[in-house]
């Protein structure tokens, strides 16, 4: 038996050093890899699970890459000190754009503009200001100043969907963007409606596939604008409509009140409305 064995192990050893590269779906892998994978009908999948999952990996090794469902859903890979999202862009965009707080953002070009493909997180000003947390009700409508809050005051649950912000925070001074940025106006919000084919279809190109309760009418993300259904929050404090739509302030006043965007989940087109200064809504930058 132990003879076995050896002989066993004489083999295996020679067959590795004698055929070093190993092919799936190909006799002849390439001389320069250990494992070439070819396909014209099939993908590679790597591990999918969640980020609790992802953060319980024991000591992850240098270079490991996994695919994480849900939060920012998309593939990490463990640098060998920190985990690190591989953003996906579209063409012309950048992946270098940094808040305040060190959040790294996604950009994508769509048409002559660059915008985030991600809303805003930041929790301080450029100037490194915090941004007031407000979560009380009543507190969050007397407001006339700049504060933010996370949807249902549940920055766990509702991380993937980004901060909210009021209006205030918006038109404050110290500013919300990173340098070279700025919360879009309604005419920049009206030149990226008017590319994706007019205020009736434009939000089909914009929202993502994910996320959004069905029927997620005409949803294609065609234009990697990747938007989600963060909800939003009355004047009253209220929290609505996560998973339904999403609410994007402009920077933009028509008299005393300001423009905002909104997106449904059983709609495919872009809303264009104004009211007070106080509701909690989301916030995409635009580059200078």
């Amino acid at each position: 038996m132990k003879t076995f064995f050896l002989t066993l192990i004489l083999v295996m050893v020679w067959h590795i050093d004698a055929f070093p590269q190993v092919g799936i779906g190909t006799v002849s892998p390439a001389s320069s890899s250990i494992l070439d994978v070819t396909s014209t009908t099939k993908g590679l999948l790597i591990p999918r699970m969640t980020q609790a999952q992802r953060l319980a990996i024991a000591t992850p090794a240098a270079g490991l890459m996994v695919y994480q469902t849900d939060i920012h859903p998309g593939y990490y890979f463990y640098d060998g000190s920190a985990w690190n999202f591989l953003k996906i862009r579209g063409e012309g965009g950048s992946d270098n754009l940094i808040d305040a707080d060190g959040n790294v953002y996604t950009t994508v070009v769509i048409g002559d503009q660059e915008w985030m493909a991600e809303d805003l997180r930041v929790l301080h000003y450029r100037n490194g200001e915090a941004i007031p947390k407000v979560t009380g009700n009543a507190a969050w409508g007397a407001l006339t100043s700049g504060a933010y809050c996370w949807y249902g005051n549940d920055s766990v649950t509702y991380l993937g969907y980004a901060v909210i912000y009021n209006w205030y925070a918006v038109n404050d001074s110290r500013n919300l963007c990173p340098d070279g940025w700025h919360v879009a106006t309604n005419s920049e919000w009206a030149t990226l409606i008017t590319y994706l084919g007019g205020a009736t279809t434009a939000g089909g190109p914009l929202k993502n596939s994910l996320q959004w309760q069905s029927p997620n009418t005409g949803a294609t993300n065609s234009s990697c604008f990747s938007a989600r259904p963060g909800g939003w929050r009355t004047v009253g404090g209220t929290y609505l409509e996560v998973g339904q739509t999403n609410c994007f302030w402009t920077s933009t006043l028509s008299g005393t009140n300001p423009y905002y965007k909104k997106l449904i989940y059983n709609g495919a087109g872009v809303t264009e409305s104004t009211g007070t200064k106080v509701p909690g809504y989301h916030v995409r930058c635009i580059k200078d």
